[in-house]
């Protein structure tokens, strides 16, 4: 079986997160790997200022996928990581955000398994943390939520079931992952489940890259407000929560003001 470890053996394949777009928010480790692989199998989501950070000596291949539209099939991204390894090559296959939240990393390592390869995975930071930061606001806060949801708008049968009686409770928060496409479905589960239609929901684009977007909306407006912006970047919706509004210095107390 193949082995994983944080030291790579010679020639594995590693399975880099790529983070938001940012690359001031690579780790060191996924630095290191892009900068010394011989081929970087990447997501059509990854940003070019982080394509930027790959060495020269590295070829590039697009293994792009497309909610609803053309995409490279899994079957064959499975078959070109496992090729490229058996080649000598050592090969990073980089994804936005961490590999590990919505990647399919699975059917990515169940194939290197087969073929008895070597892999190591290294986690990334994925868009729901710097889509939240954008807003100045937490994923969880005492006396409002004690978990949060990372859910995925659709998934391989078309839009994705979750459990929306929970949801609609007041107080809930979720990150949605391909979403867009799915809001209305998704609103008429969570209006069908007594969710309240004034619950914030912020509608975060290109999180954390110089062209970053933040449009508000509510349940009950999020399709018409989607549709409204045109948004064409990596979108995350996040429930629940909406921008933090800046305190004025002259709301602070005056200790506070004198400080600063």
């Amino acid at each position: 079986m193949p082995q994983t470890s944080s030291h790579p053996t010679i020639h594995p394949v590693a399975f880099v997160g790529a983070g938001p777009g940012d690359p001031d928010l690579l780790t060191l480790k996924a630095l290191r790997a892009l900068q010394t692989a011989d081929v970087v199998i990447h997501d059509r989501l990854v940003s070019d200022a982080i394509l930027s950070c790959i060495g020269p000596q590295a070829r590039l291949l697009n293994a792009g996928k497309e909610g609803f539209g053309p995409s490279v099939t899994q079957s064959t991204i499975n078959t070109m990581i496992v090729y490229m390894a058996q080649t000598g090559a050592q090969v990073v296959r980089l994804k936005s955000g961490d590999p590990t939240v919505f990647g399919r990393l699975d059917e990515e390592l169940d194939a290197l398994h087969a073929a008895d390869i070597a892999y190591t995975i290294v986690p990334g930071l994925t868009s729901a943390s710097a889509a939240v930061a954008a807003l100045g606001q937490s994923m969880t806060k005492r006396g409002r939520n004690t978990s949060v949801r990372f859910i995925t708008g659709h998934d391989m049968q078309g839009y994705a079931d979750h459990d929306w009686q929970t949801l609609a409770a007041p107080g809930e928060v979720a990150a949605i992952y391909m979403g867009k496409r799915a809001a209305r479905f998704m609103q008429g589960r969570l209006l069908m489940h007594g969710a309240n239609p004034s619950t914030p929901v912020t509608i975060v684009e290109n999180a954390s890259r110089q062209n970053e977007r933040i449009v508000e909306a509510t349940l009950a407006t999020l399709p018409s407000v989607l549709a409204e912006a045109g948004l064409s970047g990596p979108a995350l919706l996040i429930y629940g929560l909406s921008p933090r509004a800046a305190t004025p210095a002259a709301a602070m107390p005056k200790p506070v003001q004198e400080m600063i």
